[in-house]
């Protein structure tokens, strides 16, 4: 066991290892499921750029994963990976954010990077509240669940964050969790060398910030409830809206092919390119 576990040490910073996240946290877990699908692709970390923003699961790639990293902005982590894409389409560009980032204050971006089918590879560790910023509600947070900014109950009905993201016309979209590491890593290795905007919803424990407020204080718990709630697509399509209202769908809910945004703008160049030199040509 000692030279698998070597091996993929060098995909991560051993100086700063062990990582800092909060005990019974998934963002360890996410880690691991992502180190070991680019190993087992035998990717070339110096040929990728992981692309963050501000809260705990932007941690996972920055920095512990080594490669190109960028630490952005707040919510805008697709559109700093969108830019790196269009300069450098040679390149993988992944983005690993939480559901803060990508679907709350960034949402705007995420809808219409799948619209246009940029080549990126989008990991949303969704674990359902602002874990690193004090446990306000999020646009993923369940009905009924206290937070610091729902004291009460939350009375919104929590964003449907995958099924927006195949409606806008992503090429690839699925929905995992954090106990499903095995099929996690599957989709990660297939968003990651499939053309197009590929996006993957992972449902992740967040012990500190969410699991007290519900009463579940530990991650094995959080694991135990998750495992409990999850329902594959297919047996999903068979139930009603109230059955599914405290079900976490997974499997994945679409895996097509599209034309692709940064393919087709660098065609487009190219023709403007040489229809003004033939011009100055002639």
């Amino acid at each position: 066991m000692t030279e698998p576990r070597h091996r993929l040490m060098g995909y991560v910073r051993e100086e700063i290892m062990p990582h800092r996240f909060c005990a019974g946290c998934g963002c360890g877990t996410v880690l691991n499921v992502f180190v070991n699908a680019v190993d087992e692709l035998a990717m070339d970390p110096t040929r990728m750029v992981c692309v963050s923003g501000i809260g705990c699961s932007a941690w996972i790639p920055s920095p512990y994963f080594r490669s190109d990293t960028l630490h952005t902005t707040h919510g805008r982590p697709i559109a700093y990976a969108t830019g790196v894409k269009i300069m450098r389409p040679d390149l993988n560009v992944v983005v690993i954010a939480g559901d803060g980032d990508i679907a709350g204050i960034g949402g705007n971006h995420l809808i219409h990077a799948a619209r246009r089918n940029i080549d990126l590879s989008v990991l949303m560790v969704n674990n359902m509240i602002y874990g690193m910023t004090g446990g306000q509600v999020a646009p993923t947070t369940p009905l009924g669940v206290k937070t610091s900014t729902t004291p009460h109950r939350n009375i919104e009905p929590p964003f449907k964050v995958a099924e927006v993201v195949a409606a806008a016309g992503a090429s690839y979209v699925a929905r995992w969790t954090t106990y499903h590491v095995f099929q996690l890593k599957k989709a990660m290795q297939r968003a990651m060398t499939k053309k197009g905007f590929s996006f993957i919803e992972i449902v992740s424990q967040c012990p500190e910030n969410y699991g007290r407020r519900i009463g579940l204080k530990t991650g094995a718990e959080l694991l135990r409830k998750i495992k409990e709630q999850s329902v594959r697509v297919k047996k999903a399509q068979e139930m009603s809206e109230e059955e599914l209202q405290h079900k976490i769908v997974v499997g994945e809910l679409c895996d097509l092919d599209r034309p692709e945004f940064v393919t087709q703008l660098h065609e487009v160049t190219k023709e403007q390119v040489e229809s003004f030199s033939l011009e100055n040509a002639s």
